[in-house]
């Protein structure tokens, strides 16, 4: 398949600026695939369709507020860090974004928060974009990260164009968010809320947890017609021996597996043995799942909306069919769903 094969017109209206009043009050579309058909229900229904035994795979990486806003020296220009991924701990190096880039040079020296306290220094160009920076701060390595969530605010995604405000805080982060270093949330979690969650232990439903450090490489645009040459930023991934067994006991009883967001799914996809079962792994991944897919753990999944010709949507297409959620993505606009991170969801059995 060509990345032209992913391209739909999406009205501006149905992007989700805000999150749904209650977690577990967005829409949802149920797929699926063996009948080919097409529900429409709020996302706490998820419920009727899990029994005992059966298992949820979630993704428990937690978001840290990776936008910083700082001064330049000498000119005082207002500059935006965007905190990717730490490099060295002992010497705070990080790799970062910076806007506008065309201002910030190697040696260039940046100030944070309204004391200065905390000061970077630009030690390499990594892309056009991309710097290295070696924080300065006077103090331990505890003091100088409560600092940076001190200084640093929730990275909503680019195309929420308004203000961040407090509550942002609490709603773009999964209810089950345990392991600090993603630079955005896995989305699909957003719709769990506490009471679904315990209404689904109560009911008998498992639930393993993967860790997959979500990076901004996720929703870096594909650029090459040809799929099989797009690169994937490679991103943290753990998934211990706890997740494994119950994963693969769902697996050898036949129960509902179900992959909750794309990052889950990219997870556990990273790391099956030969006989098709879920391994332990502490490493990267740099996956890119487009169809034609053969997928060997989950046979159920939860997912947002995504965006056109984006890695999202393409894995999506692999796992229920391209032209069925082609035609479900017709129908999502059709009864104005909300797409992106704040939007609705998608339960593809």
């Amino acid at each position: 398949m060509k990345l032209s094969h992913f391209g739909f017109h999406l009205p501006e209206e149905l992007l989700a600026e805000y999150p749904a009043e209650n977690r577990d009050e967005s829409r949802l579309m149920v797929l699926d695939r063996k009948k080919q058909t097409i529900e429409h229900k709020m996302f706490k229904d998820i419920i009727d369709y899990f029994n005992e035994d059966d298992v949820l795979i979630l993704n428990n990486t937690k978001v840290f507020p990776a936008r910083l806003y700082g001064n330049k020296e000498k000119t005082g220009a207002r500059i935006e860090v965007f905190l990717l991924r730490e490099l060295n701990e002992e010497q705070r190096l990080w790799d970062v974004l910076v806007d506008p880039a065309r201002k910030i040079r190697i040696g260039n020296k940046l100030y944070f928060g309204d004391d200065d306290t905390l000061v970077a220094e630009v030690i390499d160009n990594t892309t056009s974009r991309g710097r290295t920076l070696r924080f300065l701060y006077d103090g331990s390595y505890k003091e100088f990260r409560r600092k940076l969530n001190e200084l640093g605010e929730t990275p909503l995604p680019k195309y929420i164009k308004r203000e961040v405000q407090p509550e942002d805080e609490e709603r773009y982060q999964t209810i089950y968010a345990k392991n600090e270093g993603a630079v955005a949330a896995p989305t699909a979690g957003l719709h769990f809320s506490k009471h679904l969650l315990k209404r689904l232990e109560i009911k008998g439903v498992k639930f393993a947890e993967v860790t997959l450090h979500v990076g901004l490489g996720t929703f870096n645009p594909v650029e090459v017609e040809d799929l099989s040459k797009h690169k994937m930023d490679s991103e943290e991934l753990k998934i211990d021996e706890k997740a494994v067994a119950i994963v693969n006991k769902g697996i050898q009883n036949k129960k509902r597996v179900c992959a909750v967001g794309t990052t889950a799914m990219r997870a556990i996809e990273s790391s099956v043995s030969s006989n098709g079962q879920l391994n332990e792994i502490e490493g990267w991944t740099n996956k890119f799942i487009f169809p034609p897919y053969d997928f060997s753990i989950a046979n159920c999944m939860i997912t947002n909306f995504h965006t056109p010709k984006s890695t999202l949507l393409m894995m999506v297409s692999a796992f229920a069919g391209h032209d069925f959620i082609k035609k479900a993505y017709e129908e999502a606009v059709k009864e104005k769903y909300k797409f992106y991170s704040y939007g609705d969801a998608m339960l593809i059995i």
